[in-house]
C-alpha cells in the first residue's frame, strides 16, 4: 500500500474481495482513497483509528472516515500502560461509550477490535466480559479477531451465545495451532471457520475482513485466503 495504493486494491479487487478496513490512507486524503475504491468496485465499511487520535481529535478523525465512506470507526489496540487493572479496563468502558456518542453525532458507529490480552483472565476476570458487559450496544459494536480469541484461549462461538449481536465485524486470520500458533493463510491452519460462520447470525456479522499480520507475500495470502473462503459452505 505505501509504495503502489492503487495497484495493491486492483489486485485486491481482483482477488475477489468486495470490502477492505483501511488502517491509516499511506498520504492520501479520503477522497483519493475514496476514488481509488470506487474504480475497483470496492467499499470500505471501516477504518481502523487509534483511540488516542480520537481522544484529542474526534471530530476531525470521524469526519475523514465519513468521507471514505465509513458506517465504522474501530479502535484497533489499547496500549498497554492504559489496561494494567480490571478497573482499567472498565474506565477503557466508560471511554468507548463516549466516543461511541461521539461517533453517532457523526453518522457512524465505533467498534472495538481485540488482541489476545482482553481475552486472557485479568484479576479473575476477562477484560472483553469487561467491555462487552458495560458498553452500551446502542453506541459501541466489536470487530472480533478470530486468531486473537482463539490465540488467548477463547472460544468465538461462547463469545456469540453470551454477547448475541454484539459482533458486526470480524477479522478472518488463521493459525497453523500450537505449538508456536504461527498466523497462516486463511484455510490452511486449524480456526474451524464453517463452524463460526454457521452462527453469522447470532454474532451479528454484517462484514469479514481478511488479514495476516506478516505475510511472507501479502497478495499470494490474499489470493490463497479468497479461493478458500469464495469456496466454502456452511
Amino acid at each position: 500500500m505505501q509504495k503502489d495504493m492503487p495497484g495493491t486494491l486492483a489486485q485486491v479487487a481482483a482477488a475477489g474481495y468486495k470490502e477492505v478496513e483501511f488502517a491509516g490512507l499511506f498520504g492520501r486524503t479520503p477522497a483519493q482513497a475514496r476514488q481509488m475504491l470506487d474504480q475497483n468496485g470496492l467499499t470500505s465499511p471501516s477504518s481502523h483509528i487509534g483511540i488516542e487520535r480520537m481522544e484529542k481529535e474526534g471530530a476531525a478523525a470521524f469526519a475523514e472516515a465519513k468521507a471514505l465512506g465509513n458506517e465504522w470507526a474501530t479502535v484497533p489496540y489499547m496500549v498497554e500502560e492504559r489496561r494494567k487493572t480490571i478497573d482499567d479496563w472498565k474506565r477503557i468502558a466508560a471511554i468507548l461509550n463516549n466516543l461511541g456518542t461521539q461517533a453517532k453525532t457523526s453518522g457512524l458507529r465505533l467498534a472495538y477490535h481485540n488482541h489476545d490480552f482482553e481475552i486472557r483472565p485479568l484479576e479473575g476476570q476477562r477484560p472483553y466480559d469487561i467491555l462487552l458487559s458495560q458498553t452500551d450496544p446502542s453506541l459501541v459494536d466489536f470487530e472480533m479477531d478470530l486468531y486473537w480469541v482463539t490465540f488467548g484461549g477463547g472460544s468465538p462461538m461462547d463469545f456469540f451465545n453470551r454477547y448475541p449481536g454484539r459482533f458486526k465485524m470480524v477479522h478472518v486470520k488463521d493459525s497453523a495451532g500450537p505449538p508456536d500458533n504461527k498466523m497462516v493463510d486463511v484455510g490452511s491452519g486449524r480456526i474451524p471457520f464453517p463452524a463460526i460462520f454457521a452462527q453469522s447470525d447470532k454474532a451479528g456479522i454484517e462484514h469479514y475482513f481478511v488479514e495476516h499480520d506478516q505475510p511472507a507475500d501479502a497478495i499470494a495470502t490474499i489470493r490463497n485466503s479468497a479461493r478458500y473462503l469464495l469456496n466454502l459452505t456452511y
